[in-house]
């Protein structure tokens, strides 16, 4: 459950804020003092389906993975198996998770606080259950971690998993950012998008959020790169002008041609990623395929996705699954016939303001730099191209690859 930070005039979360002046920023953040271990998995027990579903023992495989190292501010990186899912909604318990902390709080919702303060008329401690009174609302929106999408190199460029697995799409249920982390993860959001659509969510898929993504609160951006979503929320502070926190000016920051560093970027843009078939996966023969995959942008609505199967020489249109809703995954379908020849395909996307996926050589003629500067960079949004082998074999294609 939740509601809507984003509320109509005259609302009581409106009258909180203060009407004198423009307000530059929300800042959020976060200051952990309960922290738990995250405990193994039961064994598979048939009876543990009478008291909480479990999947087949049969799709085992279809896990989450990951391929980074624990640094000193990263010691969990789990992918979604993008390339295992149908539809638009992510599985709960296969959402991707980037735990910047040392380990995930172990949360009382009873005694867990929402505070509210700043430049507001009057701040303001809320409970968990004072959340839960305001009205609510359900909206479906994906997350993605800046770094989603970053060219790989080496033994784990293949998969789509690997590479794109930073993404998940749920079905968030809020209201109206400082969580409880222990090194005070602390985000900045611009006024105008906390009054339009921010939201503090305490349930996902339908059940209450799990640990991982951020009980008993988390902020959801919608369309906004997922660091903004501040995980273990406690604290709304609400400034003038934006902070340059250590998180957005330092960590997340990319370094621009010209030496600038490039702080708060917010907005993702478009982007469209074959899922089905894809690295490390093989055709096993000529024959029809279905090309299948996910597109989302943080443009709103996901206007078109166009597939190619010849590299990018010539493009046709795919299939839209409805539903199509702005800031979410869209799911996309595109019969094929493959011949047995070797090729490349791949996805492009177009979202409601007209803006177009770029190639990885097209973003780095906007950004002035070459294309090697993108496999160290974040807020990479270019296509993804798989190659088809004579023996059905599905490689990664980028470039410098």
């Amino acid at each position: 459950m939740g509601s809507h930070m984003g509320s109509h005039p005259g609302s009581g979360r409106r009258r909180f804020l203060t009407s004198g002046g423009a307000l530059a920023a929300f800042v959020m953040g976060a200051v952990r003092s309960l922290r738990g271990q995250t405990a193994a998995p039961p064994p598979y027990e048939p009876q543990g389906l009478l008291a909480y579903g479990q999947p087949s023992k049969f799709t085992g495989h279809i896990l989450r993975r990951t391929t980074q190292r624990p640094t000193a501010i990263t010691d969990t990186a789990l992918m979604t198996p993008l390339h295992e899912l149908d539809g638009i909604i992510t599985p709960s318990g296969l959402h991707f998770l980037m735990d910047h902390t040392n380990g995930i709080p172990d949360i009382d919702p009873q005694k867990h606080r929402l505070m509210v303060h700043g430049m507001v008329d009057r701040p303001l401690i809320f409970t968990v259950e004072d959340i839960k009174r305001f009205p609510s609302v359900s909206r479906i929106h994906f997350l993605e971690c800046n770094a989603n999408s970053r060219p790989l190199r080496g033994p784990n460029r293949e998969s789509v998993q690997l590479i794109h697995g930073r993404t998940s799409c749920s079905e968030w249920t809020w209201i109206i950012a400082e969580g409880g982390e222990s090194n005070k993860y602390t985000m900045s959001i611009p006024l105008a998008k906390g009054l339009d659509d921010v939201i503090v969510a305490w349930a996902q898929n339908g059940e209450p959020i799990r640990p991982h993504q951020g009980f008993p609160l988390r902020l959801i951006v919608p369309g906004f790169e997922a660091i903004r979503a501040v995980k273990w929320l406690n604290r709304i502070h609400v400034v003038d002008k934006p902070y340059a926190a250590w998180h957005e000016a330092g960590n997340n920051a990319d370094t621009a041609a010209d030496g600038k560093g490039m702080w708060f970027r917010f907005e993702l843009g478009p982007k469209a990623v074959i899922t089905r078939p894809s690295g490390g996966q093989k055709l096993p023969g000529p024959g029809f395929y279905e090309i299948t995959g996910l597109a989302w942008t943080g443009g709103g609505l996901v206007r078109r996705v166009d597939i190619s199967t010849d590299g990018g020489k010539t493009y046709q249109e795919a299939q839209l699954q409805q539903p199509v809703l702005r800031y979410a995954h869209t799911r996309f379908r595109f019969p094929w016939r493959w011949k047995g020849e070797e090729c490349v395909i791949q996805a492009r996307c177009t979202d409601e303001r007209g803006e177009v996926q770029p190639t990885i050589e097209e973003a780095a003629k906007i950004f002035n730099t070459t294309v090697d500067y993108f496999y160290q960079a974040d807020h990479f949004n270019g296509i993804q191209p798989w190659r088809i082998a004579r023996d059905g074999s599905v490689t990664n294609a980028i470039a410098g690859a």
